[in-house]
């Protein structure tokens, strides 16, 4: 069995590592790029979401490598996400590609369906199994601490390049990596290096990121925009990550109603108090808490046609009135250009330096 998956930010260095460890051959799709977007694009149904025209740019790919099985997760509620693995698998099979499909759904959609897929996976006793998911879910959250790592050297340190250089050094040495083992002496090494650079002491800009869970943690998508807005000073912030869907929905405190998605979804309630799909009722409670705590402003970030977020982009007005902040909105696809992207978030930037520098002088400043 040769696995492969699609790239969404980090999320693919743990499924490397459980899969690896599990004893099955991974082939890694190349990262995401134009021609991945081209080759989804044009076998994808042309209202589709973006990520699913990029997941299938990703397969097809790794199918030409010698793929032939598909590790995916699941979801629940009003959204297409939910939809992906039966919408691909048809997609894929009017192809001639003849694939398997394993849907790792989240608890919540009943124990019968988890143990259905994942023991397609299990070539192994039960016990190393487990040990195999928890090595996994330890790399997932030792990767987005090293993302925040690089977010705010980048925000702080003077020489930016010596960042990007560490963390596509990082990048590419994961490709090499074999096994869970080896997947952490990396993620050791490159804080390590990234502990070495001296963050200078100036003020910068805190910026929030929110939106629909794949364009905000998959770097081709948003053009990259953490390293943009790291570039110029800024400190960014998500609540989306792999780490933060682990704790949401594959853990004793997502159990127990403990975990931080708690928090976001009772910042929501005044504004949004039923579920909508998707993750908008998140990006209402993470803008609100952004908000409250001392954030200079919000941007939003969602594939086109995203009704979720749709939603979500019309409450986000009346929270940058009630809490005097600036909120930007981002709709990206396949025909978004990057130069009029850049121009918007440095036009953004600006704004929200001058609007804080009126404000440390004691100057009164509204938005909206």
């Amino acid at each position: 069995m040769k696995i492969t998956f699609p790239h969404m930010g980090n999320a693919y260095i743990g499924a490397k590592a459980v899969v690896e460890d599990l004893g099955y051959e991974v082939i890694i799709p190349p990262k995401c790029n134009k021609k991945t977007l081209e080759i989804g694009t044009k076998y994808s149904p042309e209202t589709i979401c973006l990520p699913l025209k990029i997941n299938i740019g990703n397969y097809i790919e790794s199918i030409k490598r010698g793929a032939d099985t598909i590790l995916i997760t699941g979801s629940r509620g009003p959204c297409r996400f939910g939809l992906y693995s039966v919408i691909e698998e048809e997609i894929l099979k009017d192809l001639g590609y003849n694939v398997n499909f394993i849907v790792v759904d989240p608890p919540s959609s009943g124990n019968k369906n988890i143990i259905a897929n994942t023991g397609k996976l299990s070539t192994k006793n039960k016990i190393d199994i487990v040990k195999c998911f928890l090595k996994g879910k330890h790399i997932v959250y030792m990767a987005d601490e090293l993302t925040k790592l690089s977010n705010r050297k980048r925000a702080y340190a003077s020489n930016k390049r010596e960042i990007d250089k560490i963390m596509d050094d990082y990048m590419n040495r994961v490709e090499n990596c074999k096994g869970s083992r080896e997947i952490i002496k990396n993620i050791t090494k490159t804080a390590k290096y990234l502990d070495r650079i001296k963050e200078n002491s100036k003020d910068v800009i805190k910026i929030g990121i929110v939106g629909e869970i794949y364009s905000v943690i998959e770097p081709f998508v948003n053009l990259e925009i953490e390293r943009k807005l790291g570039n110029f000073n800024v400190l960014v912030h998500r609540y989306h990550s792999p780490s933060a869907w682990v704790e949401n929905h594959l853990t004793v405190k997502s159990l127990l109603g403990m975990s931080q998605e708690r928090e976001i979804l009772k910042a929501a309630r005044p504004y949004l108090k039923t579920l909508v799909g998707g993750h908008g009722r998140e990006t209402v409670g993470g803008s609100v808490l952004y908000a409250q705590n001392g954030y200079d402003g919000i941007i939003q970030i969602y594939p086109f046609g995203c009704m979720p977020e749709i939603v979500a982009a019309s409450i986000l007005p009346s929270i940058g009135q009630k809490y005097n902040i600036p909120i930007m909105t981002f709709i990206v696809d396949e025909m978004t250009g990057e130069a009029g992207y850049l121009t918007r978030i440095e036009a953004f930037v600006d704004l929200l330096r001058n609007r804080k520098e009126k404000i440390n002088s004691g100057k009164s400043i509204s938005w909206g």
